[in-house]
């Protein structure tokens, strides 16, 4: 047992640091994350039990990873959480949906809808909810039935804000119209993720 106590360990710092931690902590990340011979024989044990677990964020204690939206009208994307590291590029567009994938200090590492990310400092971030269309068009609908009437149509890469979300379908709200629309379409929601 002492083993998978081990092996425990190790997936929990993996999971608190593995996902975009600053390069100073990634070579600890490794050797932390190497397994004796026999602890590799249980891994699928701790497999099993890391899917049941969801990993929580070392600063907020919020889930990760989780989505929230872009606050700002531009955002700096950095190499690293810090001021120092190199700016990678900009995000330019308000409302725009991003899933956060790990936190240092006040910083975030996000990643966008084409898996694109680094580090954004979280005053730039927004826990108001939006999805992003992904399918070309996407049609909203006044019940969750795809028998239900349409009352408008999304183009590909429209923001909408989130509210609540069955297993299949999200009630949005873009301008005036408001509706539901199927979450195979959307980005920005998980598939498993049920919101009231």
């Amino acid at each position: 047992m002492t083993n998978m106590a081990a092996v425990l360990s190790a997936v929990a710092c993996v999971l608190a640091w593995g996902a975009g931690a600053p390069s100073s902590m990634a070579q600890d990340t490794v050797t932390v994350a190497a397994m004796p011979a026999q602890a590799a024989a249980e891994a699928p044990e701790v497999q099993a039990e890391e899917q049941t677990v969801q990993a929580m964020g070392p600063v907020t204690h919020l889930p990760l990873p989780r989505f929230v939206s872009m606050k700002a009208r531009e955002s700096n994307v950095r190499r690293g959480p810090s001021l120092t590291h190199r700016i990678d590029w900009v995000f330019q567009r308000q409302d725009m949906p991003l899933e956060i994938v790990a936190e240092f200090g006040h910083w975030r590492r996000v990643l966008d809808q084409d898996g694109m990310g680094g580090w954004v400092h979280y005053s730039l971030l927004s826990g108001n909810r939006t999805v992003l269309v992904r399918d070309e068009m996407v049609e909203l609908r006044m019940r969750p039935d795809p028998q239900a009437k349409v009352v408008a149509k999304l183009e590909q890469n429209v923001i909408a804000r989130l509210g609540e979300c069955g297993p299949n379908w999200c009630y949005l709200r873009v301008g005036s119209h408001r509706g539901w629309a199927a979450k195979t379409g959307l980005w920005g929601v998980g598939v498993d993720e049920i919101r009231d």
